[in-house]
């Protein structure tokens, strides 16, 4: 059935206009059919009211873990799950991370992913984790930007002994990311840091949650962010940070965006509006529920995070949505570093950024829509299909009610997990409906996510990043490390 969305505003990432929109039935293709004003309806078209709302492309999350396998469990949320709970909040696409384990093809763990991404309900496409290096992830590197549109791979720089990825494989794997026109992430934390503090804060008898900041702190990421953005800066290859929470971090993708590097970054609402004092709750339970790497940081490094998204240093607004549950998180009550890493949000992102940004004058609702939806569809090469109300693009929208409030609460989220970082929040600015590619998934609080009707989302190269990094190269003087064939080489 086609649906017409009317009386609404349309707010996009470059201008705000009156217009009602058309979307197609999603047999049809899913698509917006029309925008404008006393439009040619066919018979039978379902009528939205968005009458004193706006209506806005649906947001993307760039960085999620549905079903991830990590520190000996399972991720509360899967596919379906997770992407449902996105959808009741306005979010219609993810990009989650397939991980091989150490040593495990990259194929046969995108495949893995792939099966278990099948429940979706709601679009969805793959970063590929690079957590070893040999002539075989080379090999499965190009079979995944050709044949299976992944064009972007994560480096996690902490996690030792695991699935931490040390220099030579950040060099290999860049490299190798720019021959294919692929975008390299990174989780900026220096990994021999952060095990040695843990070593020495159990030793000193520090067990629980409040150690775990303690193990983290800002200079591990400060250090971490820079030694991979200068590594990208000699290899000449774009880069992106994922989950900033600190100044030291912001300052030194402002320095390299400063002298002209293609540097992106992304940031969460938790690293926005949670201090780090929730690390420090007498309540065991309740600490451990917020243990998240890099962790809840202090107000100077909240409101540096904020002057780097105002300012355009931070692009995009993620979740790195990861639950476990509280007999999930229990399996470190001894040792903080057996605590499963991660807190959820995919739900909650879209009214935490309106709330603190929009309202309280932060960012415009242009830039809302730029750092929920529109940047992320242009970073990740999702761009015009996804991140813009346009004739053409997929019907993925959410009509966006700026005057309704509600209530963040475990009782009543759709994320399977039995605790929410937000819990009590009451924010104002809360999607009345979300489209996906032209059905309705969530309608005045009816969830009618569908299990399965999620797509894969191919991303070929992004050219436009990488043609003009490499021009920009052409036009300097060759480094002292430079690439011969496949391999990265020292100059004689």
């Amino acid at each position: 059935m086609t649906i017409l969305i009317r009386g609404g505003t349309v707010i996009d990432a470059d201008r705000t206009y009156r217009a009602d929109v058309l979307c197609a039935d999603p047999k049809d293709g899913g698509t917006i059919l029309q925008i404008g004003l006393d439009l040619d309806v066919p018979a039978g078209t379902e009528t939205v009211d968005a009458s004193g709302q706006y209506v806005m492309p649906g947001g993307i999350d760039p960085h999620t873990h549905m079903e991830l396998p990590f520190m000996g469990t399972t991720a509360s949320d899967d596919f379906y799950t997770g992407t449902a709970a996105g959808l009741s909040g306005g979010t219609t696409s993810i990009i989650d991370f397939v991980i091989p384990s150490p040593k495990q093809p990259l194929m046969e763990a995108f495949h893995e992913w792939r099966g278990w991404a099948e429940k979706a309900s709601a679009d969805y496409g793959f970063h590929v984790a690079v957590t070893w290096w040999d002539e075989s992830v080379h090999r499965d590197m190009g079979t995944l930007v050709h044949d299976y549109g992944v064009s972007s791979f994560k480096h996690f720089m902490a996690y030792k002994n695991a699935i931490m990825a040390d220099d030579e494989v950040l060099v290999n794997s860049f490299a190798r990311s720019l021959e294919l026109g692929a975008l390299p992430t990174v989780h900026a934390e220096n990994g021999e840091l952060v095990f040695q503090l843990q070593k020495q804060l159990l030793a000193k008898g520090f067990t629980g949650p409040e150690a775990h900041p303690l193990s983290r702190p800002p200079e591990v990421e400060g250090e971490a962010a820079n030694r991979a953005i200068r590594i990208a800066q000699v290899l000449g290859v774009p880069i992106y940070i994922v989950h900033v929470s600190s100044k030291d971090a912001v300052d030194v993708i402002t320095r390299a965006r400063s002298e002209g590097q293609r540097v992106f970054a992304e940031v969460l609402p938790g690293h926005l509006v949670i201090d780090e004092s929730v690390y420090s709750d007498p309540d065991w339970t309740r600490a451990a529920a917020h243990v998240m790497s890099p962790p809840f940081r202090t107000s100077e490094h909240r409101e540096a995070l904020w002057r780097g998204l105002q300012s355009g240093q931070l692009h995009t607004t993620a979740t790195d949505h990861c639950v476990f549950c509280a007999s999930q998180k229990a399996m470190g009550r001894e040792d903080f570093t057996r605590i499963p890493n991660g807190c959820g949000g995919v739900e909650d992102r879209m009214s935490i950024l309106w709330h603190h940004g929009v309202n309280k004058g932060r960012l415009t609702p242009n830039e809302f829509v730029r750092v929920t939806s529109t940047n992320a569809a242009q970073i990740f090469n999702l761009f015009p299909r996804k991140g813009a109300v346009q004739v053409g693009a997929d019907a993925d929208l959410v009509v966006w009610d700026p005057a309704a409030t509600r209530t963040i609460s475990v009782k009543t989220h759709h994320q399977k997990v039995d605790f929410n970082v937000f819990e009590g929040m009451t924010v104002q600015g809360v999607a009345t409906h979300t489209l996906t590619r032209g059905a309705l998934a969530w309608t005045d609080g009816d969830l009618r996510a569908v299990r399965g009707a999620g797509q894969y989302l191919k991303r070929p190269p992004n050219g436009a990043y990488f043609d003009a990094t490499r021009i920009a190269n052409q036009l300097k003087e060759p480094h002292p490390i430079h690439r011969a064939g496949d391999k990265v080489v020292k100059a004689a």
